[in-house]
């Protein structure tokens, strides 16, 4: 376990994908972080190439390179894609730095669901097992001692909060569904025909409807609260949404108490969280983006319990949640770097 200090010098720490939008967005909020000092950022694509071509508005100096240094790091963010990073990783834990995922390869328990939701065998399961689910209002305590946190999905960020008081206070009875919408830059900053702007403009679909792959976190952090330690049956439709961040998670499920039972439920599973919020009316996704926050609305159609949750897909959805737990991990204030608006897309 690693032994857990309070910070009282800048922490050195590395960005691997600094170029997309995961990678974009921790480094803006590492930059202004008081007790980070970056010390590298890797991108193929710019490798070789002056910070300033892909953050001109930061006082930057240095060049992309293709790989971080060797020795030195006190942490890692490694916003790479899925299984490209996870080769990697080993090599940063073994140089003594904490790493911060932001693609899917730590997130799920069980190395045997890799095939089935990612289409081959886990790269590193060896690690799986060092990984805390870095979803701060349910693992602080984890994320706290951790070498290695993954940090989960946007559209799980956003499930799993919009549901976890509920499934923990034992007053959901029967199946949930979960209609998510999304901003395009969820789907990343590389070029594509499903994100090309006259094929998403005025337009709205769902998509994965056979089961997207924040599913999986889903079904085992709500099976990991659940009383009867298995997860309700949840059905997950995502669907892309034509403007630039933000996701909406609209959850259904039949109430197994009354409504005012489940508000005070959620009111206290939050009540100490500095970043998701119990709010009086439904959020729009527009009071969440730029920001670290989550917030949640709870309601009900009678015995249907309507419960919303909104957040910015970027930030407390990726790296903004990374951030979060960056701040746990070495001892420092939780909200560190992150009260302030991220403007970049």
């Amino acid at each position: 376990m690693y032994t857990h200090a309070l910070v009282t010098s800048k922490v050195r720490v590395g960005v691997a994908g600094a170029n997309g939008y995961a990678g974009m967005t921790a480094v803006h909020l590492l930059a202004r972080h008081p007790q980070v000092e970056l010390c590298g950022l890797t991108s193929r694509s710019f490798s070789g190439k002056p910070y300033s071509e892909v953050f001109p508005l930061l006082d930057l100096n240095g060049e992309f390179t293709t790989e971080l240094p060797t020795e030195g790091l006190d942490a890692v963010f490694s916003c790479l894609p899925h299984n490209a990073g996870a080769g990697a990783a080993g090599a940063w834990l073994g140089t003594g730095a904490r790493v911060f995922d932001m693609s899917a390869d730590f997130r799920l328990r069980d190395a045997s669901a890799y095939p089935k939701w990612y289409g081959q065998a886990h790269p590193a399961p060896d690690l799986l097992a060092k990984a805390a689910f870095g979803l701060p209002e349910l693992h602080e305590a984890e994320i706290r001692d951790a070498q290695l946190v993954a940090v989960p999905g946007c559209y799980s960020t956003a499930a799993i909060l919009g549901l976890a008081p509920a499934v923990a206070a034992g007053l959901v009875s029967g199946d949930i569904v979960v209609d998510a919408k999304s901003g395009v830059s969820g789907a990343g900053r590389s070029a594509g025909l499903g994100v090309h702007f006259s094929e998403v403009n005025e337009s709205l679909g769902a998509y994965a409807i056979a089961g997207h792959r924040h599913l999986p976190e889903v079904q085992q952090e709500l099976g990991g609260l659940a009383r009867s330690g298995s997860a309700p049956r949840l059905t997950f439709v995502p669907h892309l949404v034509p403007m630039t961040r933000g996701i909406l998670a609209t959850c259904y499920f039949d109430l197994a108490g009354p409504v005012a039972q489940l508000e005070s439920a959620y009111r206290e599973f939050y009540a100490r969280q500095p970043f998701t919020k119990v709010v009086d009316r439904t959020p729009t996704t527009k009071l969440a983006t730029h920001s670290n926050l989550c917030l949640v609305n709870v309601a009900a159609q009678g015995q249907k319990a309507v419960v919303t949750a909104a957040i910015d897909n970027l930030v407390k959805g990726a790296s903004g949640q990374g951030v979060e737990c960056f701040n746990i991990a070495f001892g420092l204030d939780r909200t560190a770097a992150l009260t302030g608006p991220v403007q970049w897309p």
